[in-house]
């Protein structure tokens, strides 16, 4: 079973307003993504980060049960 962490972040600039994301993977090689939105909310680029998080595993850990995928992300917003 491979491990990945999964760390995630979204913010915005008034609400709404301009956001952007992000997403670093840590696991066998490192990968980093990141996004913008000109109008858009916190919460939207919040759960962005995460899904985009998600998406960007690699092809064989596509199931989770394949996969550790510990996700690090603000709890305020994705509780």
């Amino acid at each position: 079973m491979v491990r990945m962490d999964v760390y995630t972040d979204g913010a915005c600039l008034g609400n709404p307003g301009p956001g952007g994301w992000a997403v670093v993977i840590l696991g066998p090689e490192r990968r980093e993504l990141a996004g913008f939105v000109a109008a858009t909310t916190n919460n939207r680029m919040e759960l962005t980060a995460a899904l985009e998080g998600l998406r960007a595993l690699p092809a064989g850990t596509k199931r989770l049960a394949d996969c550790v995928v510990p996700s690090f992300t603000n709890p305020n917003n994705l509780s």
